[in-house]
Order: structure tokens, then C-alpha cells, then sequence
């Protein structure tokens, strides 16, 4: 049988670069694309998870049949230039020229045809139909220094005490909170922020990269080869609190500034840290080592969620997926058969893993969003998961969600609801509660018991009782003494 892919959950090269040149705001992008692309990226995908408004420096060529059936894309490219051109939208600004996976198709290159579009104007092709987003950031990354800082920061020298945060785009997931979470950190361990390329560049100011002693990476998919080619000392922003520590110290015996980095991680576990001191050694304590996770997230959150929530909390981790895949690496059908089969008590992951889990009826499952695509919206800077602010927030969601469940034992006033209508007032009574502790037969105890086993630890005595309730109640509308076999079959499979 042939592959079906299911529910891509990366994008190609081509938003990489559009999400990070346009993020600048002296820079202005061409993509050589049909109207469609340009609605997509300039729209829908930043409106629905960054929230920004529509991205004002990006104009398609729109590709038209003409072009494809073999005039080539120069012409449309040249038309729409002159008209922005014309309008004044160019003045002060670095024109940039990029493929897309439509030009890329009938072979569109605009090498030569940049030569004679506005002084400076360059082409980028995105790749679009080999690379994925990861490798198109780090990619576009490293060719815009090669392309517009590189030669102009020869002579530059290294001012001490400088770091640059490098990483942050249009459509990563989080990337406010944890930027802000990170510079907290810098400048905590003594550090003064230099540049952050590209949410806070100009592209006119990228060669002051060079003058930062040390480069910070905020993810391990992209940037490394841009921090490398810098030359200087570069770490990876940390998650959970012994990565938080070990970064902190380390930037400050990079840095020189040993004392105040000490001094910072002592206050921070004074004030910061004690909220989670107080959750992990309070009544909660006995929730996470029963309290089962999964994560499908970038590379970055996956591995730094399982040593903070399982090598440092306790909490056993059923399984993860990296996005891009890694080896080994569930696919997105392997984890729906996973979500489907057994899924646990939390989930870490995307829409793709919300519809997972809906399709299964997992409504004892909880989902934490942690992943584009969504729809989900990250602009807060109150949501880190990096830092030991990141850690406050993690383990803020799962105990209060954890509080969410335990609500759910609570018993309800039947008989105050059995007497007031649907909206609250006096109304004809329902029907009575159905009478319980009905005889079992083995075999459907067993069955009941083997479909519980499959619900998180935490719900299952609240699930237990449901299934028998309704086993019990659906007994005594067919007027049997007994629970068969056959009644828990028909409760279970109406889930």
C-alpha cells in the first residue's frame, strides 16, 4: 500500500524567508508567486498566529497562465517593481527578490533581472520545494549576512559585554515570551543585548552583529550556521531550571561577570523558582510521577520539556516527536495510532494533535498547545517555556489542569438538578436517578476494567464510575438484573 501523508506539520523554505525578511522593516519582498501565495502568507497564517496585521512590505508578481505556459516570470516581476516603485513603497528600503515553489516549478531564475531593478536589489531562491521551514530560517539567516552585513562590518571590533539573540521570526511558535524570557536572563547574568535578528534588526544595521562577544541561539533548528560563521563564543537559550542554571553560568564566565550571575540565579530561586518549589514538594507532589505526558513539538521543546517535566519533575514521558522528524521520530500517523491507542494524560503538540485526540474521544486527555500550526496565538510575553520563568508557566498549566480533573469527582446536587428546568428555574422534574449496583457478569467487569486502563491515572476513578453509571442505567431501561457483556460493548462503543 502506498504512504499516505497526514497532516503536514512543517512548511516549506519559502515562508521561512518571507517570515524572516519581512520582519524587517527596512526591507521590501517581491515573491515571484500567483495572488495566492501572497494572501497566505501576508494574511492568513501571521494574522492567525501572530497577530499582526496584514505584512505591508510584501507584493506578489502574480504569476498568471502567460507566464507559465512560457514567458517566464521576468516581465510580471519587472511590472510589479515599477509600480511600487512609482507609488514611493520602495524609498528607504532594501528590495528583495524571492522564489517560490511556483517559479521555482517552470524554472524561474531572476539572477540577472535584479541587476536592473532598484541599486542593491538581490534574488533569493527559497528552495522552496526541497527545504523545509527549519532549514529555509537557517538558510536565509546566514545569506542575509553574507548578502547585506558581512563585507560592511569589516573593521568592526568586539565590544565586551555584547550578546545577540538569534532566531526569532514571523511563525514560531512562542517566540515572544521566550525572547523576552531570554533577554531577562542575559541581562541578569550581566550581559547587555546587542542585536536581536531579525524580530528587533534593520537589515541597514545587520553588520553591528559582528561587534556582540557572544551569540545566542533561541532554537537548535536554525541559526547555528549564522552564529558559527560569527566567530564568536555562541549557547543555546535553555529550558527547565538546570539548563537555565548552566546557561546563566556559563554566559557569565564568558562575559567576565561571574559574581553577578551567581548573585542573579540566588535571587531567582528566591523569587522566581519558589513557585515551583511550592507546587512539586506541595499536596500536588503525588500527581506528577502518575501523571503521564506527550510531546510532539520542535526539536527544541521536545528535548528541553523532557529533562525539565521528566528528568527534573518526575513525570513519565510516553512519547515524543520532534518536528522536523529525527530518526526514530513518530510520524503524524504513527502518533494519531498512538493518541488513538493510548493516550496519556497530557499532550504537547499542534492542532494536528488536538484533532488526534478528538477523533479518539480522549476528553481525559489535556492539550497544551506548543506548536504551529494552529490556530493558537503566542503574543503574550507571559508564556515562556524557556527560563526559569518557562518553568513557572509549565508547571502552572498542568497543575491547574490537574485541578480541572479533580473537579470533574465532585459530586453535584442531583436532586437540586432534577427539579429546575434547562434554564435554571422550577420546572418539571427529570427523570429519576437509575439505581445503581447492578450484579456484573466476569466478563464485563473485565471489559470495563480493561477500557478504564486505558484512561490516564488521574481520571480513571471519575471515568470508572461514568462507564458503570451509564452501563447500569442503559441495564434498567432493557429491564435486566444483570450487567452483560453486550451492554458494556454498546456504552463503549457509542464513546
Amino acid at each position: 500500500m502506498p504512504k499516505v501523508i497526514r497532516d503536514l506539520s512543517d512548511t516549506s523554505s519559502y515562508w521561512a524567508a518571507v517570515w524572516t525578511m519581512c520582519a524587517m522593516p527596512d526591507v521590501h519582498v517581491i515573491c515571484d508567486a500567483p495572488i495566492g501565495c501572497y494572501n497566505l502568507v501576508a494574511t492568513a497564517v501571521s494574522n492567525y498566529t501572530d497577530v499582526l496585521p496584514n505584512i505591508d512590505n510584501i507584493t506578489p508578481s502574480v504569476i498568471r497562465e502567460n507566464e507559465v505556459g512560457g514567458s517566464g516570470t521576468g516581465t510580471a516581476v519587472l511590472q510589479t517593481y515599477e509600480a511600487l516603485r512609482d507609488e514611493g513603497q520602495l524609498e528607504g528600503k532594501h528590495l528583495i527578490v524571492v522564489s517560490t515553489a511556483e517559479s521555482e516549478m517552470i524554472g524561474s531564475d531572476l539572477s540577472d533581472l535584479v541587476s536592473k531593478l532598484k541599486p542593491g536589489t538581490t534574488f533569493f531562491h527559497s528552495e522552496s520545494l526541497s527545504d523545509d521551514e527549519w532549514t529555509g530560517r537557517d538558510r536565509v539567516l546566514q545569506w542575509l549576512w553574507e548578502n547585506y552585513g558581512q563585507a560592511q562590518a569589516a573593521g568592526l571590533e568586539v565590544e565586551p559585554g555584547l550578546v545577540n539573540i538569534i532566531g526569532p521570526t514571523y511563525g514560531c511558535f512562542n517566540a515572544p515570551a521566550d525572547l523576552h524570557e531570554v533577554r531577562r536572563l542575559i541581562e541578569g547574568a550581566g550581559g547587555r543585548v546587542n542585536l536581536v535578528f531579525p524580530y528587533e534588526t534593520k537589515l541597514f544595521d545587520l553588520a553591528q552583529l559582528a561587534r556582540a562577544q557572544i551569540n545566542v541561539v533561541l532554537y537548535q533548528e536554525f541559526g547555528h550556521t549564522l552564529a558559527g560563521t560569527l566567530g564568536q563564543p555562541w549557547l543555546y537559550a535553555p529550558l527547565g531550571i538546570r539548563q537555565t542554571t548552566e546557561f546563566i553560568e556559563k554566559l557569565g564566565r564568558l562575559l567576565g561577570t561571574e559574581e553577578t550571575a551567581r548573585a542573579f540565579i540566588q535571587h531567582e530561586k528566591r523569587t522566581t523558582l519558589a513557585a515551583v518549589w511550592d507546587l512539586w514538594k506541595g499536596p500536588q507532589s503525588d500527581w506528577f510521577a502518575t501523571t503521564n505526558i506527550g510531546i510532539v513539538a520542535c526539536g527544541t521543546y521536545v528535548d528541553g520539556l523532557t529533562a525539565f517535566l521528566g528528568d527534573e519533575m518526575g513525570m513519565p514521558i510516553v512519547f515524543t516527536a520532534s518536528r522536523p522528524l529525527r530518526p526514530g521520530d513518530l510520524d503524524n500517523e504513527g502518533v494519531r495510532q498512538q493518541l488513538h491507542q493510548n493516550a496519556p494524560a497530557f499532550v504537547f503538540g499542534s492542532i494536528n494533535e488536538k484533532i488526534y485526540l478528538s477523533e479518539a474521544g480522549a476528553r481525559h486527555t489535556n492539550f497544551i498547545p506548543a506548536a504551529f500550526p494552529g490556530p493558537i496565538v503566542r503574543r503574550s510575553v507571559g508564556t515562556p517555556f524557556m527560563g526559569y520563568r518557562g518553568t513557572v508557566y509549565l508547571l502552572q498549566e498542568i497543575v491547574n489542569r490537574l485541578y480541572e480533573v479533580l473537579f470533574n469527582f465532585l459530586p453535584v446536587d442531583t436532586a437540586y438538578a432534577q427539579t429546575r428546568g434547562s434554564n435554571g428555574t422550577k420546572g418539571a422534574p427529570t427523570a429519576p436517578a437509575r439505581p445503581g449496583n447492578l450484579p456484573w457478569e466476569p466478563e464485563a467487569k473485565t471489559l470495563l476494567d480493561d477500557a478504564v486502563e486505558k484512561v490516564p491515572f488521574l481520571s480513571r476513578i471519575s471515568a470508572s464510575r461514568q462507564l458503570q453509571m451509564q452501563v447500569e442505567a442503559l441495564a434498567h431501561d432493557e429491564n435486566l438484573a444483570e450487567v452483560t457483556v453486550d451492554l458494556v460493548e454498546k456504552v463503549l462503543s457509542s464513546k
